[in-house]
């Protein structure tokens, strides 16, 4: 938690695991809300997902910093006591249980507006909560199949492939985030919370609109629109991602590569007509990139103003000059395990990111928070004893 951010003294209530409903929390956190993290006595199953580090992994340490933890055994009614009255003092709700899961435990939306009607309630699950999916169970590489994603992702093996990251959880995370500003304006204005649902399948969808656009207007068949568009290798074995979008880009990019007269060849002369003979003109870009170093091929691009990069690793990037200079990446160091480096979140000062608090260990802050609610340490040790709590 920052504590200069705009929602500085926000009080979220942060039921999820994984990751989508996590950073939503994290989110939140880099912007001054205080997010407790209501996580089973086992701790959150990202926790176990990927090598540990004491109670982290990479995943768990990512998503869940700026946030307090509270480990508590929901299906317990002293459990469930003491989560409702964290909710009665809310202001979010986040959870990202499969529909009918958080009613049945009694933390359903309605159960929690009656207690609390100015609470924004935010669910996230897989496919939503109406429709013949409903009840299926749903991941980030389920989501990228359904939504079209992987369709569109084609390998040089011509087989559909999941994007190396999970992009939709992440997405899924940062629409409901967004989602919740305009509701809490909305409560301002009228005085009363609203529920929030949003999903992986639906999150998916809506970042492919405008190539669901171009599928149904050029039915099923749209046209490439900027070969030779792609990844070349060089001499030296780097790699470097070229794009075009202008029709008089090509003819600046074959000459920097010494080779203007393509920029003649009837077949190269336009979009169209090299969308006609990428075959050719991909032999060519890649025998041109193949006879050049890296550096020597990116200044020949940079001198013609091309659109040009080395495809960098992590590696790479984070020692790019630039990625230095502007505070690219912040340090994380959690406890029991090593310091690591996270790129710097989009809209947020540099160091509002670093002095966000690293992922607490499962059950962290439950005998503070225990306190807070006027629990006195007989009756903690008492409920841990019952494993009703987890303290640290």
């Amino acid at each position: 938690m920052t504590t200069d951010g705009a929602y500085t003294g926000l009080r979220v209530l942060d039921f999820g695991q994984g990751i989508a409903a996590p950073y939503c929390g994290m989110l939140l956190a880099m912007h001054g809300a205080e997010v407790v993290k209501v996580e089973p006595v086992g701790g959150d199953w990202s926790r176990g997902l990927g090598t540990a580090y004491g109670d982290q992994t990479a995943m768990s340490a990512h998503y869940n910093r700026g946030k307090r933890s509270l480990a508590l055994d929901l299906k317990a009614p002293a459990a469930r006591d003491i989560a409702l009255e964290l909710a009665a003092r809310a202001d979010v709700v986040i959870e990202n249980n499969r529909p009918g899961v958080m009613a049945r435990l009694g933390f359903g939306y309605t159960a929690l507006a009656a207690l609390n009607p100015r609470l924004v309630y935010v669910s996230i699950s897989g496919f939503g909560e109406d429709g013949p999916n409903v009840a299926r169970p749903c991941t980030d590489s389920v989501a990228q199949a359904f939504s079209g994603m992987a369709a569109i992702n084609l390998g040089g093996d011509g087989a559909p492939h999941r994007i190396g990251t999970t992009i939709i959880d992440t997405l899924t995370g940062l629409y409901a985030a967004q989602a919740v500003g305009p509701s809490l304006y909305r409560r301002e204005r009228c005085g009363e919370g609203q529920r929030i649902a949003v999903s992986l399948a639906e999150c998916g969808a809506a970042i492919l609109g405008y190539k669901l656009a171009e599928h149904i207007l050029e039915n099923g068949a749209p046209r490439v629109l900027n070969n030779p568009t792609g990844a070349y290798r060089t001499k030296d074995g780097g790699w470097v991602m070229i794009a075009l979008i202008r029709e008089n880009q090509f003819a600046r990019l074959v000459g920097a590569l010494g080779r203007p007269d393509l920029a003649k060849d009837p077949r190269f002369a336009t979009f169209a007509s090299r969308a006609a003979h990428a075959e050719p003109i991909f032999v060519e870009m890649r025998t041109l990139f193949a006879a050049e170093t890296t550096e020597s091929v990116l200044a020949r691009l940079r001198a013609a103003d091309i659109l040009a990069d080395r495809i960098n690793g992590f590696d790479d990037w984070l020692a790019d000059p630039h990625i230095v200079a502007s505070g690219g990446a912040v340090s994380v160091a959690p406890a029991d395990m090593p310091p690591f480096k996270v790129p710097r979140m989009p809209g947020v000062s540099a160091a509002a990111d670093a002095a966000l608090s690293p992922a607490p260990r499962i059950g962290e802050h439950s005998r503070a928070i225990l306190v807070e609610l006027g629990i006195d340490a007989a009756a903690q040790r008492r409920l841990a004893a019952e494993s009703v709590v987890r303290l640290p």
